[in-house]
């Protein structure tokens, strides 16, 4: 069951749904024409075909594993890293004057889905180095980006993001990591991180970390972390890997899934490091790293989706059990209406995820390009809904997936459960869903609520554009979106954060569910509204936008119940 790249969904969605055409149509991205984006999704796509989905099952039956302190890397990874390395597919985004191809991040983000659907383990390595390449661009010193920048961009070296200790998980404030000055510009950098996703490997140059600790004068809390560049080996006089540093490996986590990414334990004992951006102001320098990471893990999410998808329908498509309704039909279970009503699903939810993940990328490209704070805050309240339903798409997509196979499903041998245990860990880690959702009804409405309402507007634009040609899927989408109107006004007026966090995730979801009936809508009004596109659109505005409504009755509900609910009544 081959992995087949969908270019031309992704073509489409990039022209006809997100309107890549306005990006390319700025002074900074004017060369990302039709022509070079079509040929760079095509060339990105015969990679992920043949070179990253042949090691995908490796990465699963054959883990990284720790041998007398190096990290072993699964059986093919490393010519399949070799390739991408080469192709110069790291880094797509990045930075022109450093080596990289200053692309609209959109076309990244499809050339990331691509490479994760074909294998997540081993793309997860690149996406943290396309973080560390905005943070240092837009923090580091100059000199730290003449050294760092074009050794990262080229794939010679990895970057990682260390944030989480043991005792410092989401609230990142209570970390114990110091750094203290060495008198010659740099840091002795201390402490133990965890949850390290490719914190070493045997295939590149040079591991550069980027860690929080508190210099001696940090007060408590957030505002006391500065950020450092801690790499593996020293960087001699050349800009070469020299000296080894004072940082090991300790361990790596015995994971769900993900096993060809080697998940580590780092400790570091009076490591030199240099520090990033200013004293104190690690987090928000941090946070341009997470931000970009935050969009990808949504697109990792999607990759799984898709991924599942194509697995699921490939095997529906030989199956054959029991007599099927249908008297022209396949004779397999794609024709039974519960695996036809599953499949629709998959197709429909990854569609809307993607459209929603590419719609942020489009914004963050129109804020880089254009400084304008109007996309600037459409990029920040997508960013929230793109990492969330993306990843909680793929997780569902690819239980539907396992579903599909039947028994077969359970078992490893058919490879549909990989994607399930593989995706999991996106509602979790570079913040867990529930905290985009509390980021979304909190921070991202200190405007009250002003970027949603655009937002809003545009939706009820389209559906107003739509109602001639579509009526019946026009209808439904303006009326969703007026329910999510008044609820995100209910939400603004809540003084109590608290009213607002404990329906933050329905909210989230409901919000998600109307911006995929938009998408949709659009879609089939491209086409014409006949065809395969309208076909799923009607399915998914019939069938899977009415969810808002439930969803949005839970969100204004507030927190009074919840905390009615004692501890002991739980216990009990």
């Amino acid at each position: 069951m081959p992995y087949r790249a969908p270019v031309a969904d992704i073509q489409f969605v990039l022209d006809h749904v997100v309107d890549l055409a306005q990006v390319t149509a700025t002074d900074r991205f004017a060369e990302a024409t039709p022509d070079v984006t079509q040929a760079i999704l095509t060339e990105a796509g015969k990679l992920a075909e043949e070179v990253l989905y042949p090691v995908n099952r490796n990465g699963d039956l054959d883990p990284a594993r720790l041998e007398n302190g190096v990290v072993r890397t699964s059986k093919g990874f490393a010519e399949a890293y070799a390739a991408m390395a080469e192709g110069g597919w790291v880094a797509t985004s990045a930075p022109e004057d450093f080596g990289g191809m200053g692309l609209p991040l959109a076309v990244t983000s499809a050339v990331n889905e691509m490479m994760g659907s074909a294998c997540m383990a081993l793309q997860l390595n690149p996406l943290l180095t396309q973080g560390q390449i905005e943070a240092l661009e837009h923090h580091a010193s100059d000199e730290i980006k003449a050294l760092y920048l074009p050794k990262l961009i080229s794939g010679e070296w990895a970057g990682t993001m260390n944030l989480t200790e043991p005792q410092a998980g989401s609230d990142v404030g209570a970390l114990s990591s110091k750094a203290v000055p060495n008198g010659d510009g740099t840091y002795a950098v201390s402490g133990q991180k965890i949850y390290i996703s490719w914190g070493d490997n045997d295939f590149q140059e040079n591991i550069c970390h980027l860690v929080l600790a508190r210099l001696p004068d940090g007060k408590p809390g957030t505002k006391g972390i500065s950020l450092f560049m801690v790499p593996k080996f020293i960087p001699d006089a050349d800009g070469n890997p020299g000296e080894r540093n004072s940082l090991r490996v300790v361990s790596l986590e015995h994971k769900m899934g993900l096993h060809g990414s080697p998940t580590c334990v780092m400790q570091y004992d009076g490591a030199t490091g240099w520090l990033v951006g200013a004293p104190h102001d690690g987090m928000r320098t941090m946070f341009t790293m997470m931000n970009n990471a935050r969009l990808g893990v949504g697109i990792q999410g999607l990759s799984a989706a898709e991924g599942a998808y194509q697995h699921a329908l490939a095997y529906a498509q030989e199956r054959r059990q029991g007599r099927t309704p249908v008297g022209d039909g396949t004779g397999t279970i794609i024709d039974h209406a519960d695996v036809r009503r599953m499949l629709a699903t998959m197709k429909a939810d990854t569609f809307a995820a993607r459209a929603i993940a590419l719609a942020c990328a489009v914004a963050l490209d129109m804020g880089n390009a254009t400084g304008e704070p109007e996309w600037q805050a459409r990029a920040a309240l997508l960013t929230p809904i793109a990492k969330s339903f993306g990843t909680d798409t793929g997780i569902a997509v690819s239980q539907l997936g396992v579903q599909v196979h039947g028994g077969m499903g359970f078992i490893e041998e058919t490879g549909a459960a990989q994607y399930s245990r593989d995706v999991r860990v996106t509602a979790i880690y570079e913040g867990t869903n529930g905290i985009q959702a509390m980021d979304l009804v909190a921070r991202k409405m200190m405007d009250g609520g002003e970027a949603a309402f655009a937002l809003m507007d545009e939706i009820v634009a389209g559906a107003e554009a739509a109602k001639g040609t579509l009526p019946a899927l026009a209808e439904p989408v303006f009326n969703a979106v007026e329910t999510l109107r008044e609820t995100t006004e209910w939400l603004v007026e809540q003084g109590e954060l608290n009213d607002r966090f404990a329906g933050a995730v329905p909210y989230q979801s409901a919000f998600a569910r109307v911006l995929g009936a938009h998408f949709h809508l659009r879609a089939a009004m491209a086409e014409g509204g006949a065809g395969a596109r309208t076909r799923l659109a009607t399915f998914y505005v019939k069938r899977l936008l009415p969810e808002h409504l439930g969803l949005l009755a839970h969100a204004r509900e507030g927190a009074a119940d919840l905390y009615a609910i004692g501890a002991e009544d739980l216990v009990a």
